[in-house]
C-alpha cells in the first residue's frame, strides 16, 4: 500500500505576506506618491540586486548585523540579503566612481527579525529610498531631505513629526558623562529604545548588561531625557558649560543651527523635535539623524516644549513606531573605495505607512480593481452577445488610454455584466439598433439600470461612436475618476 505523501502547509512564511486587489492598489499608490516626490527633487532611479557578499554587509549595522540573511555558498561567493538599499548604494557609488548623484529606489529588504505583522513590522518588507551623495556646502542636503520628508506624507495626508538629533552631539555627551570611548555604540543603541521603553530599563542595560557605571548612567540621563524645537534644544545645549566646551558637540550644534534656518525658509522647522534620545542603532551614521512617527490623532501643538519622558513610549510614538528614517553617512562609501563621498537620505518604511492607511480605511471597502468603464451588450431572443462590437469598443477606449473591460463570454446576461460592473464607474452598453445608426449608450453606473422605465436619465446618454472616448472622459471627470494611462 502506497504511503500518502506529507501534506504540504499552504501558508505564507513567517513576516512575509501576499500582496492582491486592493491592498495591492493601496501599496502602489504609496509607491507612486512617494516617487513622484523624489521625481519633483531631481531624483534618478537605481535599483540593485536583492543579495550581496557578505563582507559587503558585514560590519556596517552594529547590533543589528545579527539581523542579516546569510545565505549558503553558491558559485564560490559568500552571499546575504541586502538588510537595507543604503550599503547597495554606497557599493554602487564605489563601484562606479559616482561623485555626485540624488538617487531613489524602491526595493524589497530583509531582516531576520520576529515579525508584528500588525505593526508593520516584517520579515521581508519594502523600503524606498532617496539619497543625496556629493560633496555640498554644510546641511543644504539635508535640509532638502527634510522637505521631502514633509512633502510625501502631506501628499499621503498624514500629520508626522520628525525627530531629530546628531551624532556628534550625542557621542559629545556621552564623552562628557564620562562614557569610554569603546562602549560609545553600544550605550548608543541602550539610549534608542527610549521611544519604546522608560528610562529605568533603558538605564539598567546600561549598567547591568553593558557595564557602565551607575553614576554615568545618571549623568546620560540628565542630557537624553530632554526634547524641543530646534531653537530650544541648541539654547538648552548651550546654556550647559560642559556641553558647550565640548569640540564634538560645537560641530553639531554648528550644523543644527545652519539646518534651524534653512528648515524655516524651507517650511519644515515646525515639524521637527530635536530629541536627544535619537541614536539610531546603525554604525554608518556620523551627524544629522532622523525618525518620522505619526501624530496621534488627539495631538495637540505645543510648539515643540522641552519635556522628560515619564511612560514607557514617547508621548508622539504611534503604534507601528517609526514610518520613515534616516540621516547624514560620510564615511560608508569609502569603505569600499579610494574616495570617500559624503551621503545623506531617506528611507520610507512602506509596510508600516500601508499599515496606517488601510486602518484609517476602516470598513469601507476600496475597489479590487481600477476599471473606468466596462463595455456591455443587451438585445432580444436574437441577441448574439456583440462580442466582436465589444471588443472593437473596448479597443477603442484602451487605444486612448482608458481603463475599460468587457465580458469573456459569446452571449452574457445582462444582470451578470452589471454584477461584474458594480465597482465600475462608467458603463458602454451595446444594442443592435444603436449600433446600427453608429452610436453607443453611456450611462453613470448606480443610477439605475437601462430599461428600469422610459426615463432618459434611467435610460443613459446616446452618442456617436466618434464622440465615444471625448465624451467617456466627461463622464469620468464629473464622476472623480480619471485613467492612470497617458491619454492619447
Amino acid at each position: 500500500m502506497a504511503s500518502k505523501e506529507a501534506k504540504i502547509s499552504l501558508k505564507a512564511v513567517k513576516g512575509t505576506r501576499d500582496w492582491a486587489g486592493p491592498d495591492l492598489l493601496l501599496r502602489d499608490h504609496v509607491f507612486e506618491t512617494i516617487t513622484n516626490v523624489f521625481k519633483l527633487h531631481g531624483g534618478t532611479p537605481l535599483d540593485t540586486p536583492v543579495f550581496e557578499l557578505r563582507e559587503i554587509l558585514a560590519g556596517k549595522y552594529g547590533e543589528e548585523g545579527r539581523l542579516i540573511y546569510n545565505l549558503e555558498d553558491q558559485g564560490g561567493e559568500l552571499c546575504a540579503l541586502r538588510y537595507d538599499l543604503t550599503v547597495p548604494f554606497a557599493r554602487w557609488l564605489a563601484m562606479n566612481n559616482v561623485q555626485q548623484i540624488k538617487r531613489y529606489q524602491i526595493a524589497k529588504v530583509y531582516r531576520r527579525d520576529q515579525p508584528a505583522i500588525a505593526r508593520g513590522r516584517m520579515r521581508e518588507f519594502y523600503q524606498c529610498d532617496l539619497d543625496i551623495a556629493g560633496v555640498y556646502d554644510p546641511m543644504i542636503p539635508d535640509a532638502e531631505i527634510l522637505r521631502i520628508i514633509v512633502e510625501s506624507f502631506e501628499a499621503l495626508d498624514q500629520e508626522i513629526t520628525i525627530k531629530l538629533n546628531h551624532r556628534k552631539i550625542l557621542d559629545g555627551i556621552f564623552a562628557v558623562a564620562g562614557v569610554p570611548a569603546e562602549k560609545t555604540r553600544p550605550i548608543s543603541s541602550a539610549v534608542d529604545k527610549l521611544d519604546k521603553e522608560p528610562w529605568e530599563a533603558v538605564k539598567k542595560e546600561m549598567v547591568e548588561q553593558k557595564g557602565l557605571p551607575e553614576e554615568v548612567a545618571d549623568k546620560i540621563g540628565q542630557f537624553v531625557l530632554n526634547r524641543g524645537t530646534l531653537d530650544e534644544m541648541i539654547q538648552f545645549i548651550k546654556s550647559d558649560p560642559n556641553l558647550s566646551a565640548n569640540e564634538e558637540i560645537k560641530a553639531g550644534l554648528a550644523d543644527m543651527e545652519l539646518l534651524t534656518s534653512y528648515s524655516k525658509e524651507l517650511n519644515t522647522f515646525d515639524s521637527v523635535s530635536f530629541d536627544l534620545s535619537l541614536a539610531r542603532g546603525l554604525d554608518y551614521y556620523t551627524g544629522l539623524i532622523f525618525e518620522v512617527i505619526q501624530k496621534p490623532q488627539d495631538a495637540k501643538d505645543k510648539d515643540g516644549t522641552r519635556y522628560p519622558e515619564k511612560s514607557s513610549k514617547n508621548a508622539d510614538a504611534s503604534a507601528v513606531g517609526s514610518i520613515a528614517a534616516g540621516g547624514r553617512y560620510d564615511n560608508l562609501v569609502g569603505m569600499y573605495g579610494k574616495k570617500q563621498i559624503p551621503c545623506v537620505g531617506i528611507s520610507f518604511g512602506v509596510d508600516r505607512i500601508f499599515t496606517i492607511l488601510k486602518a484609517r480605511q476602516g470598513d469601507k471597502k476600496p475597489p479590487a480593481r481600477q476599471i473606468d468603464v466596462y463595455v456591455m451588450a443587451f438585445g432580444g431572443k436574437e441577441f448574439d452577445g456583440l462580442l466582436l462590437q465589444r471588443m472593437s469598443v473596448a479597443r477603442q477606449l484602451w487605444e486612448a488610454g482608458i481603463r475599460a473591460e468587457f465580458s469573456a463570454k459569446v452571449k452574457p446576461r445582462l444582470p451578470q455584466q452589471f454584477k461584474a460592473a458594480e465597482d465600475v464607474p462608467v458603463a458602454v452598453i451595446l444594442g443592435q439598433d444603436e449600433l446600427a445608426e453608429g452610436k453607443v449608450r453611456l450611462k453613470v453606473l448606480g443610477s439605475g439600470k437601462p430599461g428600469e422605465d422610459k426615463d432618459e436619465k434611467d435610460q443613459g446618454l446616446l452618442v456617436k461612436r466618434e464622440d465615444l472616448v471625448q465624451e467617456v472622459r466627461k463622464l469620468l471627470a464629473a464622476n472623480g475618476t480619471s485613467s492612470v494611462l497617458p491619454l492619447r
